[in-house]
């Protein structure tokens, strides 16, 4: 504890870490002539034994930052990367096991997808290119992996995942009051940027690792499954959709948050011109929106996802 000079009132150190921030890291695998990619934004984050070098400046417990940094790179190189998740996963298993006054190891990556380009057509169709690709416009994937030398918390997810339902969608008899402006619809446009992270249920290193590519895959593809499928009368009905038809299918995923901005399409007024809008031209405004965000849990299960995504 120290004491503060000008008001010698005690004064405590709370929460702390530090680390190297967005270290980008592109490996290539080279599989003869097939290249593959994998392309990383890694961040890492240290706590322990750090109360001295708050206190006095003694960095005697200091692994410094340029060292995680390093880190990266060389593990990059030396285990390569299987996935975000396994990559994390081996980062804070290091921190914490070879260095005794770090406790707990945090890393957050997000990672950047690419695709092959069709380098030239064959009888059999487009060929794809062995070593030339292109970033895809996609969502960006992203986990966090939290190692305290005993227990591991692994959260997944994705954001920028731009969706559209162009109908199957309404919105009406909700409250009104005297500043109710909005007319009810019965065929709206439905869009979203989904922003979600999902928390598995693997914690203990004795248990065997979920798959994790394969788990991205088909957790994406049942939130998008859900997402088209539902005929949605509030966009709260289809983010519990999504999330529950994640948690109902993939039995190593124990829960679901979503962030969901609405990106209000507002019918424009064509009348002036003598036309009829009849629900085809839409005026899409970026602000301001409706955000949904709720989370959703397997039967039994803690909450430990934080509220605030920004914040993970």
């Amino acid at each position: 504890m120290a004491d503060n000079s000008r008001t010698g009132r005690p004064v405590m150190l709370g929460q702390n870490q530090y680390g190297k921030a967005e270290n980008r890291v592109v490996k290539i695998t080279r599989d003869g002539a097939t290249h593959h990619i994998k392309d990383l934004n890694v961040s890492v984050a240290l706590s322990g034994d750090m109360e001295e070098v708050h206190y006095s400046g003694s960095n005697a417990n200091v692994l410094p930052t340029d060292t995680t940094k390093n880190t990266v790179y060389a593990f990059a190189k030396e285990h390569g990367i299987e996935s975000a998740e396994q990559f994390g996963i081996r980062l804070a298993r290091h921190f914490v096991t070879s260095q005794e006054p770090i406790r707990r190891a945090r890393v957050r990556i997000e990672e950047y997808a690419w695709e092959r380009i069709a380098t030239s057509r064959t009888d059999s169709g487009p060929a794809r290119g062995e070593h030339s690709f292109v970033r895809q416009g996609r969502e960006t994937r992203v986990t966090q992996v939290t190692y305290d030398g005993s227990s591991w918390e692994v959260v997944s997810g994705l954001k920028d995942l731009v969706v559209m339902n162009s109908t199957d969608s309404e919105f009406w008899g909700y409250v009104k009051d005297k500043y109710t402006t909005l007319p009810e619809a019965y065929d709206r446009i439905l869009a979203t940027r989904v922003t979600a992270r999902w928390r598995f249920n693997w914690s203990d290193d004795r248990r065997e690792t979920p798959d994790w590519e394969e788990s991205y895959d088909r957790t994406r593809e049942h939130l998008l499954q859900a997402f088209a499928e539902t005929y949605s009368l509030s966009l709260q009905q289809t983010l519990y959709q999504m999330g529950s038809r994640i948690i109902d299918h993939r039995d190593e995923i124990d829960e679901v948050r979503f962030s969901l901005p609405n990106q209000h399409h507002f019918l424009v007024d064509l009348e002036p011109f003598g036309l009829k809008n009849d629900n085809e031209v839409y005026f899409a405004a970026d602000r301001p929106y409706g955000l949904i965000e709720a989370t959703v849990l397997r039967d039994g299960c803690e909450a430990r996802i934080p509220v605030d995504l920004t914040n993970l």
